[in-house]
């Protein structure tokens, strides 16, 4: 997926792949929400997820709501913040390296 936010490109295609989560939920379920890290090459990161109509990523009906996807731009500590919630210890040191104990 590409999508152009604030004058920068962000492209699932051509960024690194990082982490990603999914719950517990079958893709058929309202509340299915799958997510993916990304860094780009310049060093920023992003969020693409997906998610059906009780989810963050719905999109508006006229007259309810339907699954949707999107891409959100992240600071290098709303990435850190996400993975401390979504990833292993391992995966996150693996991603952003070692931390104090």
């Amino acid at each position: 997926m590409k999508k152009i936010i604030n004058g920068k490109l962000y492209n699932t295609e051509t960024a690194k792949k990082l982490a990603e989560f999914c719950n517990d939920c079958t893709w058929s379920d309202f509340r299915y929400l799958e997510e993916s890290l990304y860094r780009k090459r310049t060093g920023e990161y992003f969020l693409y997820g997906s998610g059906g109509p009780l989810t963050g990523y719905a999109k508006k009906l006229e007259n309810g709501y339907r699954s949707g996807s999107a891409i959100r731009p992240l600071t290098e500590n709303e990435a850190r913040e996400w993975a401390e919630d979504h990833v292993s210890a391992d995966e996150y040191i693996t991603i952003f390296g070692d931390v104090e104990e």
